[in-house]
């Protein structure tokens, strides 16, 4: 996993210009929109054709169902609950693309919708069931990806309650647990794995991340205590070799190509790894 966001990292770095700017807001916005509207539309034909069909796109070509799944709205959240759910889809969508960056979040956006199109596709396909997806359990899966980047950020549950990401996150793992158990002892089938597929996209990006937090203490000291002196020594003579002396191990840019930008070396990292000011802080730290 390690190797496949990093090489998400350079992408993103050799093409600032990719992604989707205020994504989150977007999708929040269409979300309110298609909520108003149905409110009106007591039959429920707009969210109908709107939400992902595997029949309808491969037998009737409506792809545009390929996109609009996301923004069709959570169907148990209405009201008061609905507009907070919005909120805090916004609040964390955004404060994730300031933390990644553009091109990060979006492609972490699109790989959790291309996860649950693959999977209603297969349903389709294995047992004729056309399964009508939304993007409940991709923005739930968020919800969890963002208190594993900010545990320990308090927020105010329903704008009262002082409560720490990382309680909320292992709720919403709970709920992802139950929701799987219950469809199952509904028999909904492959249905019952949809919460399950949301989670892959989280484990791609965040899962090295989890693995690091719930690491015993006494394990994560012995594997980050390195002699920096006899590291340094070694790391410099390697470097003598090569036309430059630091390059970072996320990006890959160098002090030769880029001479005014700055180096530093991480101290959580096993080993002697050096990385440039822009991924010093958000790296996945090296285990070896």
């Amino acid at each position: 996993m390690r190797g496949l966001v990093r090489r998400i990292d350079r992408f993103c770095l050799t093409h600032p210009k990719f992604g989707i700017q205020n994504l989150m807001l977007y999708i929040v916005i269409a979300n309110a929109v298609i909520w108003l509207f149905g409110m009106m539309d007591t039959t429920g034909l707009l969210e109908s054709l709107l939400c992902f069909s595997a029949e309808a796109v491969f037998t009737k070509g409506q792809i545009w169902r390929l996109i609009t799944f996301v923004l069709v709205p959570d169907p148990s959240m209405r009201g008061l609950f609905f507009l907070i759910a919005l909120y805090f889809y916004y609040f964390i969508g955004s404060t994730l693309e300031r933390y990644w960056g553009t091109g990060k979040f979006t492609i972490y956006y699109l790989t959790g919708m291309l996860f649950n199109i693959l999977y209603g596709t297969i349903i389709w396909l294995a047992t004729g069931l056309d399964a009508y997806i939304t993007a409940t359990y991709i923005n739930l899966a968020m919800f969890l990806t963002f208190a594993t980047v900010y545990p320990d950020m308090t927020v105010l549950l329903f704008f009262i309650i002082p409560i720490k990401m990382k309680w909320l996150g292992i709720i919403d793992a709970a709920f992802f647990a139950l929701s799987v158990i219950l469809m199952l002892i509904n028999g909904m089938g492959l249905l019952s794995f949809v919460p399950i597929v949301a989670i892959f996209n989280y484990l791609i990006f965040c899962g090295s991340w989890l693995f690091d937090y719930f690491r015993p203490a006494r394990v994560k000291q012995k594997k980050n205590t390195i002699d920096f002196k006899k590291a340094a020594k070694k790391y410099n003579k390697e470097q003598a070799k090569k036309p430059y002396t630091r390059k970072c191990e996320v990006c890959g840019r160098t002090d030769a190509d880029y001479p005014e930008l700055e180096f530093r070396f991480c101290s959580k990292c096993a080993g002697y790894h050096c990385f440039c000011i822009d991924h010093i802080n958000s790296h996945i730290h090296f285990k070896e």
